[in-house]
C-alpha cells in the first residue's frame, strides 16, 4: 500500500488574512513614523514661531515713534544687548527652519513658499496723517551740488594740480603755462600698513586724503600741507573707527565751507566671521578717533546722547554716522551724530544738510502697516536731526534733489541703496518720485502719504541711472554686459517734469549708461550700434533729443560721475570731456584693470556737437613699486578744463591739448611718477 504524504497547506482564506495583517502592520508602522515626523515638524514649527515672536518683541521694544537720543551710555548698551539677543533668537529659528527643510527634502515633502503681498506701487500708507555745480565756480570736479565739493582724485591748489593715485599724492605745476611734476608723497605713514586711498579734498593749504584701512578697521584721514611751490609735507594721519564706506557711485567725503563732512556706516551687532552658524556678537565700542604714532587710545567722536534710537524695525542695527571736522582749526577735531537703523542706505549732501535714507530691513514683515523706510535730515547748523517715514529706496545720491522747499527723491520699491555695488542691481521694481516738503521733517517723524508720490513709468531691466536737471528728472536703464549688435531696441529715456508730474518717454538708439547736465539741458551717453552715442536733450515743454554724436568703435572709459565734465563757454555753447576706450575692451568695470585710451572732447553750440578730437595716452611700462591702494577703484582718467587750458589726466599721464581751429591736438605731456624731479 503506497505511503501517503501529508502536505501542510493554507487555505486561501487564511493566506488572505495573513496578507491583510502584514499590510496593516506596515501601515501602522508608517503611520507611527509619519505621526512622529509630523509631530516633530509641528513642534519644530511651533518652536520657530516662538523664537521669532520673542525676537520681534525685543525689536519692537526698541522701535520708537519719535526721534530721540539715548539718554546715557548705559541705555545705549542695554538697547544693543536686546537687539543682539533678538539676532541670536532669529539665528536659532533659522537653524531650526533649515533643519526642517532638510528633513522635508529627504521625505519628498515641503510646502511651496507663500507669495509676498504688497500694498500699492511702493507699499505706501493710504490715508495716514502726518543743483548741480556750475563750471564757472572754478572747480575742476563735476560736483552734484554747487558749493559742495566732493572727494575726488584730482584737485587744484593755486598754480598746481594735485593728483591721488595708487597710494600716493602727486603735484604738478601748471602756472606760467607750465606742465611739470613737482612733488610726490606716500598717502600712508612710514612703516604703517597701507589702506585703500580713494578720495581727497583741498582746503586752503591743507590736503585731506580719505581712505579705508582694513588693518586698523577705520576710515583713514591723511593731512598734508602744500606750499606755494607745490611741495608736500605730511602733517599727520588720523583714524576714525568705522566700516568700509565704499560705494561704486557715491563719494564718502564732502567739503562745505570749512567743514569736512564724512558719511561712515558702523555695524553694531551681527554674525561673527563664520556666518549665520555663529551667534550674534555685540560691538563693544563706538566710532572713535586716534592719531597714528600717538598712543593707541581711541578718543570718543560720538556719545550716546548724539545717537538716535531706531524708528524702524531694526534687528541688525547699523549706526549711520555723519562726521564733521572743522578744517579751519589746528589739529583735527571732529564731532558726529548717528542714527540707529537697518543697513541699506543712500546719502546726499545739500548746502544746508546731510540726508540719509535708510531702507526697510530685508526681513521686515510685509504685513506691517505704514512705510518701513525713513529719511533723516542732519542740518549743518548743529541742530537736532529730524525725519520722515517713507517707502521705497533711492538708487544713489543722484536720486535726490533739494529744491524749492522740497526734498525730491526718485525711489524704487526694492533695493539696497548705494552701499558697495548695490546701486548696480537691476530688476523690474516699481518707481516713484517722492516729493517731501522740508516742513514735514521733525522729531515727531511725519509720514509721507500716498499723495507725496508720483508714479513713474518703468525703465526696463538693467543698471538704473537717474539724475535731476533743473525741474526735470531723467532716468533710464542699461542691460548688463557689453553692447551686442541688434540689442538697441527697447532703449528709452524717461523725462519727468517734477512740478506738473508729466512723464515723456524718448526712444533712443543706444543704452542709458550716463546722465548729466549741460547748462540747462541734459545729456545721455551710452553704447549702441557703431560705438558710443552722445545725445543732447532739450528740456522744453515737450522734451526731445536735439543733437547726436557717435564716437565710432568706442565705449566709456569711466563710470563715475567725475569722469564727465561740461564747461560752458557762452550762453549757447560749451565743451565737454569724457574718457573713452575701444569698444569691448573690458566691459563696464574694465577701468579697474586698465586705464582709458583717451579723453574725447566735443564742442557744443545750439545743442549740436562738433568733434574736437581725442587726447590719447601713450602708456609705457613704468615700475611704480606700488605698495598700497594698487587698484583704481575711483578710476584714473579725468577731463580738466583749467582756466583756458584743456588737460587730460590719463593714469600717471597729464596730456595738454592745444586748440587748432576746431580741433584739439596734444601739445605736451608729463608723467607724474617718471618725471618727478630728483632729490
Amino acid at each position: 500500500m503506497p505511503s501517503t504524504v501529508r502536505v501542510s497547506t493554507c487555505s486561501p482564506r487564511r493566506a488572505h488574512a495573513a496578507l491583510i495583517f502584514a499590510l496593516v502592520s506596515v501601515l501602522a508602522i508608517a503611520f507611527a513614523l509619519s505621526f512622529h515626523a509630523g509631530f516633530a515638524e509641528a513642534q519644530s514649527k511651533e518652536r520657530v514661531e516662538r523664537l521669532q515672536e520673542r525676537a520681534e518683541r525685543l525689536v519692537q521694544r526698541e522701535q520708537q515713534q519719535r526721534l530721540q537720543p539715548y539718554g546715557s551710555q548705559a541705555a545705549f548698551d542695554s538697547s544693543m544687548k536686546r537687539l543682539a539677543k533678538a539676532q541670536q533668537l532669529r539665528q536659532q529659528a533659522q537653524r531650526l527652519r533649515d533643519r526642517g527643510q532638510r528633513r522635508a527634502r529627504r521625505s519628498g515633502s515641503g510646502a511651496a513658499p507663500a507669495a509676498a503681498s504688497s500694498a500699492g506701487v511702493l507699499g505706501v500708507a493710504k490715508g495716514e496723517a502726518s543743483a548741480v555745480a556750475a563750471a564757472g565756480d572754478g572747480s575742476i570736479t563735476n560736483n552734484q551740488v554747487a558749493g559742495v565739493d566732493e572727494g575726488g582724485i584730482v584737485k587744484v591748489h593755486g598754480e598746481h594740480l594735485v593728483v591721488l593715485r595708487r597710494g600716493r599724492l602727486f603735484t604738478a605745476r601748471v602756472g606760467d603755462d607750465s606742465l611739470a611734476p613737482v612733488s610726490m608723497a606716500d598717502a600712508y605713514p612710514k612703516g604703517a600698513p597701507g589702506g585703500w586711498y580713494d578720495e581727497m579734498l583741498v582746503h586752503g593749504d591743507t590736503i585731506v586724503v580719505i581712505g579705508f584701512n582694513y588693518d586698523v578697521g577705520a576710515t583713514e584721514l591723511g593731512l598734508f600741507d602744500i606750499d606755494a611751490a607745490g611741495a608736500l609735507s605730511r602733517r599727520g594721519t588720523h583714524y576714525l573707527r568705522s566700516n568700509d564706506y565704499y560705494s561704486a557711485r557715491n563719494y564718502a567725503s564732502r567739503l562745505v565751507g570749512d567743514q569736512l563732512v564724512l558719511y561712515m556706516p558702523y555695524g553694531l551687532t551681527g554674525p561673527g566671521w563664520w556666518g549665520a552658524q555663529q551667534d550674534a556678537v555685540l560691538a563693544t565700542s563706538l566710532p572713535a578717533q586716534r592719531s597714528h604714532g600717538a598712543s593707541r587710545r581711541w578718543d570718543e567722536v560720538i556719545e550716546a546722547r548724539d545717537i538716535y534710537r531706531p524708528i524702524q524695525q531694526t534687528s541688525y542695527p547699523t549706526l549711520h554716522t555723519v562726521v564733521r571736522c572743522d578744517l579751519s582749526r589746528p589739529g583735527l577735531r571732529c564731532t558726529a551724530q548717528g542714527i540707529v537703523g537697518p543697513a541699506s542706505r543712500s546719502f546726499y549732501v545739500s548746502r544746508d544738510a546731510v540726508y540719509v535714507w535708510v531702507g526697510a530691513e530685508y526681513n521686515a514683515k510685509m504685513t506691517a502697516k505704514g512705510p518701513q523706510s525713513a529719511v533723516y535730515r542732519m542740518p549743518f547748523d548743529g541742530s537736532a536731526p529730524s525725519a520722515v517715514r517713507v517707502s521705497g529706496m533711492p538708487v544713489d545720491q543722484f536720486s535726490f534733489d533739494e529744491r524749492g522747499g522740497h526734498l525730491n527723491v526718485m525711489v524704487r520699491s526694492s533695493g539696497g541703496g548705494d552701499w558697495m555695488w548695490a546701486a548696480e542691481a537691476g530688476g523690474s521694481a516699481a518707481l516713484a518720485l517722492a516729493r517731501l516738503p522740508l516742513a514735514l521733517f521733525s522729531d515727531s517723524v511725519g509720514v509721507a502719504t500716498e499723495r507725496a508720490y508720483q508714479r513713474l513709468p518703468e525703465a526696463g531691466r538693467g543698471s538704473l541711472q537717474n539724475r535731476f536737471v533743473g525741474d526735470h528728472l531723467l532716468y533710464g536703464a542699461a542691460p548688463y554686459g557689453s553692447y551686442r549688435a541688434g540689442a538697441s531696441k527697447g532703449n528709452r529715456l524717461i523725462v519727468h517734469a517734477v512740478e506738473d508730474g508729466v512723464s515723456h518717454v524718448l526712444e533712443l538708439p543706444h543704452r542709458v549708461e550716463r546722465l548729466d547736465q549741460m547748462a540747462a539741458d541734459g545729456v545721455v551717453i551710452g553704447s549702441g550700434p557703431g560705438g558710443l552715442h552722445i545725445s543732447a536733450l532739450a528740456l522744453e515743454s515737450t522734451p526731445r533729443v536735439a543733437g547726436r554724436y557717435l564716437q565710432k568703435g568706442a565705449s566709456q572709459g569711466e563710470t563715475r560721475s567725475h569722469g564727465f565734465f561740461y564747461r560752458p563757454t557762452s550762453a549757447t555753447g560749451g565743451m565737454l570731456g569724457l574718457p573713452v576706450v575701444d569698444a569691448g575692451s573690458g566691459g563696464r568695470w574694465g577701468h579697474l584693470r586698465r586705464g582709458s585710451a583717451g579723453i574725447l572732447f566735443l564742442a557744443l553750440e545750439n545743442r549740436e556737437f562738433t568733434p574736437m578730437g581725442v587726447l590719447k595716452s601713450k602708456p609705457d611700462k613704468v615700475e611704480d613699486r606700488c605698495k598700497a591702494s594698487c587698484v583704481d577703484w575711483y578710476g584714473n582718467a579725468r577731463p580738466i578744463f583749467l582756466r583756458d587750458r584743456i588737460i587730460a589726466l590719463l593714469g600717471y599721464e597729464l596730456v595738454e591739448g592745444q586748440r587748432q581751429g576746431a580741433r584739439v591736438r596734444a601739445q605736451r605731456r608729463a608723467h607724474l611718477f617718471r618725471d618727478q624731479p630728483r632729490r
